[in-house]
């Protein structure tokens, strides 16, 4: 396995400034609209099974929507702001039963701030149509389009539970899964802490937080909400367990960062403007650890933190990961 650390001058492009700020547009606007319907909306029921979930948030539903298929993170976020629990095309069928060309399942796990929809819903058709049972929860909230900011060992709980909940309907042994930022760091918890290592065979993680990120990363999300930051410790246990420095980033990589029984591998771009600096979210190298950057494959690719993962440079890396059997050679 290689790892590819190499340092170059970050650029910055007027379409990322531009996709950054309408999309903290609408994260303020979807926040104040959750927090009103909070406020004059009954509780709702949900229609699934206690069994089915009892952990996770946002449990699958026959009521909850399928999408379409997205392009950029933009597109996808603003539609979750109005039908929040969205499901991806392609995942969450619990009838799916893997074939032999893909015996694992793969389970999603998105980003703090994020969804299952805002950030899969261009990767989880993807993989359906290459013959994937797919699965993509809800984490680390209670409702609305904005989640992943609860206390990350609970969310690793929500995250054992449901993939608990695949392999039982696939019955597959092991699962293999995809996260994005928070979404790629968090799993190393349930891995290291609550058993993973068993259930799990790769774990392939679009530009995740595995060492913190800066207040001038991460944190410039909530910064541009106004007063986010002041409440941001207080609501969002999550941001500050990923800065830089946190106890929980320390604890989680004390005694080493990978197990021997997974295989991973991270995938990062130049231009992160939330995990910086990019590199930051190689794992150490091991004889497991695959570190990709987006732009050794491709030299002119723009993609930033946000759409990574509406990336196809990016989702090559990915496919190559979970399927290196059938590798093919990302291209521009």
């Amino acid at each position: 396995m290689r790892s590819n650390g190499t340092t170059r001058t970050r650029r910055r492009r007027p379409l990322a400034a531009l996709t950054g700020l309408l999309v903290t547009a609408g994260l303020a606007l979807a926040g104040t609209t959750t927090a009103a319907s909070a406020q004059t909306a009954p509780a709702r029921t949900t229609a699934a099974p206690a069994a089915s979930a009892p952990h996770a948030t946002a449990s699958p539903t026959a009521a909850d929507p399928v999408g379409p298929r997205q392009g950029d993170f933009l597109s996808a976020f603003l539609y979750s702001v109005a039908k929040p629990t969205a499901l991806p095309i392609g995942a969450n069928d619990w009838s799916c039963k893997p074939g032999r060309a893909h015996p694992r399942p793969v389970v999603l796990v998105h980003g703090t701030f994020e969804n299952r929809y805002a950030n899969w819903a261009a990767l989880s058709p993807t993989l359906k149509d290459a013959g994937y049972c797919v699965f993509a929860l809800n984490y680390g909230g209670t409702r609305g389009p904005i989640l992943a900011t609860g206390d990350i060992a609970k969310s690793a709980g929500q995250l054992d539970t449901f993939v608990d909940r695949v392999r039982a309907a696939t019955g597959a042994d092991k699962v293999d899964l995809v996260g994005y930022s928070q979404g790629g760091m968090m799993p190393r918890y349930y891995i290291k802490n609550l058993g993973g290592a068993a259930k799990i065979d790769k774990l392939v993680a679009f530009v995740p937080t595995n060492h913190g990120t800066s207040l001038l990363g991460f944190g410039l999300l909530a910064r541009l909400i106004p007063g986010a930051d002041v409440v941001a410790g207080a609501v969002c246990p999550a941001c500050e367990q990923q800065v830089v420095g946190s106890r929980f980033i320390k604890e989680l990589n004390a005694g080493g960062e990978t197990d021997p029984a997974v295989d991973y591998t991270v995938i990062t771009t130049w231009y992160d403007e939330v995990v910086t600096p990019y590199s930051s979210a190689f794992l150490a190298p091991a004889r497991n650890v695959t570190n990709e950057t987006v732009q050794n494959h491709c030299l002119i690719d723009p993609i930033t933190h946000l759409n990574i993962t509406y990336d196809r440079t990016a989702t090559r890396l990915a496919l190559n990961a979970l399927d290196p059997a059938h590798a093919q050679r990302p291209t521009c």
